[in-house]
């Protein structure tokens, strides 16, 4: 006689493509208050019938009783002693009965929760609303599984099958506690800024001040730079910028100066260069460029490269970045890692980009060359650095922030793992009846 196993993820789309992967595409679905997919294995040993199902982000949300919700009877610093109280985060969508409901006759318990402290939380909400509703196994017996993975891939959902750990009650429990705390600190100084503005502004033009424990600290960020930039004093300046031409081909040159402030001198350097037509180079010094790789990429580093180089602000990057990771494109796109751990497939993750047709030929070529372990940067612990899971086009992402964002990674990634780049900077010197001008 087999067993049943109910199986548990973060989003819907993560639910189907798990299911996917470990039935080989040997699965039906049906739909509940949220889409199940059944299918046959085995598991512990077992004959096992599968059900694989998700919520939909946090279970609970936290609040305050009923009794706190007044700002005319309660003092913003009662609330720092005030207990707390979790409901369903979502009632309309009946996460908790599901959940219940799914769990009725299964043996064990499977959490594909995203693998942070957030879903480290989600897996316990989940237990609350499962374990109470399924078969009691003999003490001692493990019921309940965690799988850990990084990436929606078949080779990173098969091996976190193969070894499931179980579920981080004290990473749960931080997450609790800066629930409590967000919640606290946030309503208790909302409450008590409103009123204090609206004494003093009477033409205060929001009826709610609000205060984040992250948000507003960082708003002060936001004001230190914007009353910088108003204050700034813009000076101009005047730049040389010599095209040079022959036959079909074009070079624009650089001017070593970079900039002059002083209009005369910069019109009586760019009329000599006008004058002269064609250059005539008197020397040429060249000095080598050497640039080392890159350590992994982290969220902090995709989302700095996307907000000054791409102009994609931060919480869009994420949202793309999070789009392209459920749908198998990108690993896990939240984490602090910048170093390889010494298990990551860095052989197995290159090959994924052999057939690429931008960068598949380089690709190919460093596979050959045999790829060096990168040194350097930090391993967390939480989640290994950005990278492609498996070789896209721009066309098949539809282009836009997807593609320039899965084209960034991709390339961060190969750069990471190759060699230091070296290139050569040439400095020509161009003789004048006053002066030389240099351009590189």
């Amino acid at each position: 006689m087999g067993v049943n196993v109910l199986m548990v993820a973060e989003k819907p789309s993560l639910a189907l493509s798990i299911a996917q992967f470990l039935s080989h595409n040997q699965l039906h679905s049906r739909r509940g208050a949220l889409e199940v997919h059944e299918f046959s294995g085995s598991f512990l040993g077992q004959q096992a019938h599968f059900k694989m199902t998700s919520v939909i982000g946090h279970v609970y949300n936290l609040d305050f009783p009923a009794a706190y919700n007044s700002w005319d009877r309660v003092d913003p610093l009662e609330l720092f002693d005030a207990q707390t109280v979790k409901g369903e985060a979502n009632p309309k969508a009946h996460v908790c009965r599901h959940l219940q409901q799914e769990a009725r006759g299964c043996d064990y318990l499977v959490l594909w929760l995203d693998c942070d402290r957030e879903g480290e939380n989600i897996c316990f909400e989940v237990m609350d609303n499962t374990m109470q509703y399924m078969h009691r196994l003999p003490p001692g017996q493990q019921q309940v599984f965690r799988a850990r993975f990084s990436a929606i891939s078949a080779p990173e959902v098969l091996a976190a099958m193969r070894n499931l750990v179980s579920p981080n009650k004290a990473e749960a429990l931080a997450v609790d506690a800066r629930q409590e705390l967000d919640l606290k600190v946030g309503v208790a100084f909302t409450r008590f800024q409103t009123r204090f503005f609206q004494g003093r502004y009477g033409n205060l033009d929001a009826a709610v001040v609000s205060y984040g424990p992250c948000q507003t600290p960082t708003l002060g960020f936001c004001v230190e730079r914007h009353q910088a930039i108003v204050a700034f004093q813009p000076e101009p300046f005047w730049v040389v910028k010599p095209l040079l031409t022959k036959f079909t081909d074009h070079m624009a040159l650089e001017w070593a100066r970079s900039r002059v402030f002083d209009s005369d001198v910069g019109a009586v350097l760019a009329s000599s260069v006008r004058e002269a037509g064609a250059l005539r180079v008197s020397s040429v010094t060249t000095k080598e460029d050497r640039k080392g790789r890159p350590h992994g990429l982290n969220t902090v580093e995709l989302l700095k490269v996307a907000s000054s180089a791409l102009n994609i602000g931060p919480a869009q990057a994420m949202a793309v970045a999070e789009r392209l990771y459920t749908s198998g494109y990108l690993s896990y796109p939240r984490t602090e890692s910048s170093a390889y751990p010494p298990n990551f497939d860095i052989q197995g993750t290159l090959s994924s980009q052999v057939r690429h047709p931008i960068w598949g030929e380089y690709a190919g070529s460093l596979l050959q060359q045999g790829v060096s372990r990168p040194k350097g940067g930090v391993d967390v612990g939480d989640h290994p650095p950005i990278t492609p899971v498996r070789a896209a086009t721009a066309e098949e992402l539809g282009g836009g922030d997807a593609w320039l964002i899965y084209e960034f990674v991709a390339r961060h990634f190969l750069a990471s793992i190759s060699g230091t780049s070296a290139g050569k900077v040439h400095v020509l010197s161009r003789p004048c009846s006053h002066h030389c001008t240099e351009f590189k």
